[in-house]
């Protein structure tokens, strides 16, 4: 893999033209009190977002992770991460799978406050002043890696005030252009009761026949976009190996994604019919299997001085801490 040609570039763009896998029509994303997000774009055309970018993250995320061996895919092992288990010591989650990281709350807000003592040890000394960022991005690879790319907000007051925050390396979403709606409909059927249930219940109760709409769309281009933030992660300051990790860790997930990961929804699955880089253009993205043999060589390198069996933190969950409350005489004292 050719790292150099990304040497002093920004960005690394890349598309992905996309397809229903069979048939014309697709079902986006949809969100409370708005359903399908349809805008004009700038030329006039109907828009459609397809998959947001919160969405495409765990997507990515889980484009890695082997859910039947509960690990990273086997050329990813070794990469540390947080594990969290139940109180019988069977696994819960993980920092992987979590929607914020390392700032999960059965992470940092469990009765288990290791993981949360080691984040005010390690990052002491930046509750007043500038918060220093590439202080945070070093404990973050040792703990979490995947972190750095995908963006953490440790929303913690005991943890520099609140403002531990990094933005994502790593960022993607779905559009489709020209959209036009493809209506539908059909009914559920009660072949007991069709007009109500036996007792006279209503359809609210899910008795009888009940007719429903449904929306969906097509498009004669779908578009996969992918950014790949170079110059934040070079900000860091992690060293040229913990970026070359991080960047083919990026790719790593974009390829397994949009080979693996396209069932985005029982009626949304997508093909992929071209992957290209659009900046640099010259630029030849490397394909799953020179990923994989680049990778193992990368995490070994970057965690050599932690043994593979120690990579990994593992924290209780048994509930929720209690918070404390302030009585009238903290109050009154100011604390």
């Amino acid at each position: 893999m050719n790292f150099d040609a990304l040497n002093h570039q920004p960005r690394l763009l890349i598309e992905a033209d996309l397809q229903p896998v069979q048939g014309t029509r697709f079902q986006p994303t949809g969100f409370p009190d708005l359903g399908a997000a349809e805008y004009d774009g700038p030329n006039g055309q109907r828009m459609l977002l397809v998959e947001s970018a919160q969405s495409m993250a765990n997507r990515l995320e889980t484009a890695c992770w082997d859910s039947v061996a509960n690990n990273w895919v086997k050329v990813l092992e070794g990469l540390p991460l947080i594990r969290v288990v139940d109180a019988k010591g069977d696994p819960l989650t993980n920092s992987v799978l979590e929607a914020h990281r390392i700032n999960s709350p059965y992470i940092l807000e469990g009765k288990d406050a290791s993981v949360m003592d080691m984040l005010k040890r390690e990052l002491a000394g930046m509750e007043d002043g500038a918060v220093d960022i590439r202080k945070l991005a070093a404990v973050l690879l040792r703990y979490d890696t995947n972190a750095l790319l995908h963006g953490v907000f440790l929303a913690k007051s005991d943890l520099a005030g609140g403002r531990l925050r990094l933005p994502r390396v790593l960022s993607s979403f779905i559009e489709a252009e020209d959209v036009k709606a493809a209506q539908s409909g059909g009914v559920k059927n009660d072949h007991v009761h069709p007009g109500r249930g036996d007792e006279g219940q209503t359809s609210k109760e899910g008795f009888g026949n009940i007719p429903f709409s449904r929306t969906e769309y097509v498009a004669p281009k779908i578009t996969a976009y992918f950014n790949l933030d170079l110059a934040q992660l070079r900000g860091l300051g992690l060293g040229q190996t913990a970026e070359r990790l991080l960047i083919a860790l990026a790719l790593f997930k974009i390829r397994r994604f949009l080979e693996n990961g396209l069932r985005l929804r029982t009626a949304c699955d997508l093909d992929a019919v071209m992957v290209k880089a659009t900046r640099p253009v010259a630029f030849n993205l490397p394909t799953t299997s020179e990923l994989e043999s680049v990778l193992p060589g990368l995490v070994a390198g970057v965690f050599q001085d932690i043994p593979a069996d120690q990579r990994a933190t593992t924290v209780r969950w048994d509930g929720a801490a209690k918070k404390a409350k302030k009585g009238k005489g903290a109050e009154a004292a100011g604390e």
